[in-house]
Formats: structure tokens, sequence, C-alpha cells
């Protein structure tokens, strides 16, 4: 075990503006929160190929000098957008880069959801169907029945940030209507859906996991 204080190095897109807050709000004492961001003007898949191609790995040198501890690359899709193997691939490149231990969110998502014991899996993302597609692949190429997925169809990530509780609670109301499953995950560390927890266990009646959470959550434990 490590001992404080502790560096936690971010990689985020560059026009997510809830991963930040989520964390700092959480982080334990003793730990600090240091980013670096990868430039993102859509989230689709097009744009998310040019942040993985061209910003993730200055990125993540950029953060080499101040020596974190440990950095979290903070993209769900974009982590699942070309399989899990190319996932595996990209954090150790990532890691070489920042000389850190590298936590990909989708793959400590995959984790958590793995440790619940859950076998059917409601997902809601806020995506367009261009990405929805790679986090069912990403899930159930890990063993993760999804019995049910509904995204909102969002491509402006500043909007995804902007969408309303309610229309994340009902979304998950929506899916359990639809579906009989053990659990629920609720996707993007731009989606504001961290503060939920709470909400979306009581309206889903479901153990939840969310990006924001499972990604911190394997931080820490990474240190």
């Amino acid at each position: 075990m490590h001992t404080c204080p502790c560096r936690l190095g971010l990689l985020v897109p560059s026009t997510n503006t809830v991963m930040e807050p989520d964390f700092y709000r959480r982080l334990p004492a003793g730990w600090s929160l240091h980013t670096a961001r990868m430039l993102l003007d859509a989230v689709t898949p097009e744009a998310e190929a040019r942040m993985l191609d061209e910003y993730a790995l200055p990125a993540a040198h950029s953060l080499a000098g101040l020596r974190p501890d440990v950095v979290v690359f903070g993209c769900t899709s974009a982590g699942a957008l070309r399989g899990n193997a190319f996932e595996a691939e990209l954090v150790r490149r990532l890691s070489a880069q920042c000389g850190a231990p590298v936590v990909s969110v989708a793959q400590a998502v995959r984790q958590q959801m793995r440790d619940l014991g859950a076998r059917r899996w409601l997902v809601l993302t806020p995506y367009v169907d261009a990405l929805n597609g790679p986090i069912r692949a990403s899930l159930e190429a890990d063993g993760l029945e999804v019995a049910a997925l509904a995204g909102l169809g969002i491509s402006d990530n500043t909007h995804i940030a902007a969408v309303p509780p309610e229309v994340i609670l009902e979304g998950a109301r929506a899916l359990v209507r639809q579906a009989d499953a053990d659990a629920l995950f609720v996707s993007c560390t731009n989606f504001p859906a961290f503060d939920l927890w709470e909400a979306l266990s009581q309206v889903s009646g479901l153990p939840v996991v969310t990006s924001n959470q499972a990604a911190l959550q394997a931080a820490l434990a990474a240190v």
C-alpha cells in the first residue's frame, strides 16, 4: 500500500466538464488531481478515433513530469471503441508514456460488473447508436449479458453534461420496464450520473454501476 500524499492523473476529453468535479468531491484526504485534456469535438466514433490516434499519448506524456501514482483514461466509449484487446494495448502504451499504472474506465466498469456477480445488465448511455454498439460488444466480449440498452442519441458533449437528473432517472425506469435484469450500468464520464447513484438504485431497484464511480474506485485501489 502506497503512503499518501498521492497524485491521481486524469486524461479527459477536452469537452468533458463532469469527471473532474466528480473526482474532486470524492478524493480522500492526501490525494491531489492533475488533469491533461485530449481534444474531442464530438461524441462520435470518428472524433473519438482522432482523440485516440492523435491526442491520447501526448496527453499521457504531459503528466509524466509530475510523477503520478496512478492515471485514469477517462473516456468509457473511446475505451470500448476498438475492442477490449485494443483497450488493453492502449493502457500499456499510456502507462509507458506517463510512467504510472493506468486505469481505463471501460476496464474498471467491466471489473466492477463482474465483481457484483450480476448476470443480466441494463445499460443506459447518452450516446448515439454508433457508440452504443461498441459498448455492448465490449461488455459481451467479457461475458456480461446485456438484457437491454438505451442511448439518448447525443453527440454534443456539452449537452451530455447538461442532461437533467429527471431524464437520467426516467431512462433507468424505462429500461426496468423493458427487460428483467440483475443490475444497471450508466455509461459515460461526462454524464452526470455519479451524484444520482442512490436515486438510480431506488428507481431501478437494482445495484448500479456508473463510469466515474467505477473509475475512481479502481484508481484508488491501484495505489
